[in-house]
């Protein structure tokens, strides 16, 4: 029900969107995610319960493989984010430019990325400056935009008494130097700041990690119990009806 539930939102959030504008951000576009991940786990929590309500074994072998291949693949991504930590800060650093370059074109990922920025307190990527990939806050002399060298609203540094938020404090502020721009906004990328956000919080995402492995692995334990359990009475069937059938027995 919430695989169901996850997918009807994904699809409702892609259906509000302008079909130039999804079709643009197809690739970092949060509904999709969405779709996916749910369209996913339906599959497998679907084999799950079925195959365990009817005792179909290839309904559960399937579960159990399923459940197998996702923990596997989530292991071999910490292992691999850990060991290649260069390539895995590259790729993020790759995602992130990305969604730069569509911060306009989607609204989900744009409230995403300004969520971001205001959590970590952080700008762009590797600096405030990141923001001339996108188009409309490029800071090239020909850019007719009237975000030209601008950052979002997300960047700035609210005071606590502030009520109304600016939207337009970050004009202009890629046209200004690092110094200068950190009175008035945040100059750190989000990259650095999340890598930090991770190595001081290692403890929290081992235990969420445990939390969503634990569940797959005795899922996992719990299939194959439950198919040794039914071939067990598959076998002591044949084995009645075999001796009931001879009459020397």
């Amino acid at each position: 029900m919430i695989s169901m539930l996850m997918v009807a939102v994904g699809v409702y959030a892609r259906l509000l969107k302008h079909a130039e504008a999804a079709m643009a951000c197809l690739a970092v576009d949060p509904a999709i995610l969405l779709i996916v991940v749910g369209i996913l786990t339906f599959l497998i929590t679907f084999c799950g319960c079925v195959g365990s309500l009817r005792e179909n074994i290839c309904l559960l072998q399937a579960f159990s493989v399923c459940l197998t291949v996702v923990f596997l693949l989530q292991l071999a991504a910490g292992v691999l984010g850990f060991v290649f930590s260069d390539k895995a800060r590259g790729k993020v650093s790759e995602i992130i430019n990305g969604a730069i370059v569509h911060y306009r074109d989607d609204l989900d990922l744009q409230n995403l990325i300004d969520f971001g920025q205001k959590e970590f307190s952080c700008c762009g990527g590797v600096s405030y400056k990141d923001w001339s990939q996108n188009m409309y806050f490029n800071c090239t002399a020909t850019n007719p935009s009237r975000e030209r060298c601008s950052v979002p609203f997300s960047c700035c540094l609210h005071d606590a008494n502030q009520t109304v938020i600016n939207t337009m404090c970050g004009h202009g502020m890629q046209a200004r130097g690092y110094l200068e721009a950190s009175a008035f906004i945040y100059t750190n990328g989000c990259i650095d700041k999340l890598v930090n956000w991770i190595h001081s919080n290692l403890f929290l995402l081992g235990g969420i990690t445990l939390g969503l492995a634990l569940p797959q692995l005795v899922g996992i334990v719990l299939a194959q119990l439950l198919i040794t359990q039914i071939r067990d009475q598959i076998k002591l069937q044949l084995y009645n009806q075999q001796h009931r059938a001879d009459p020397w027995h």
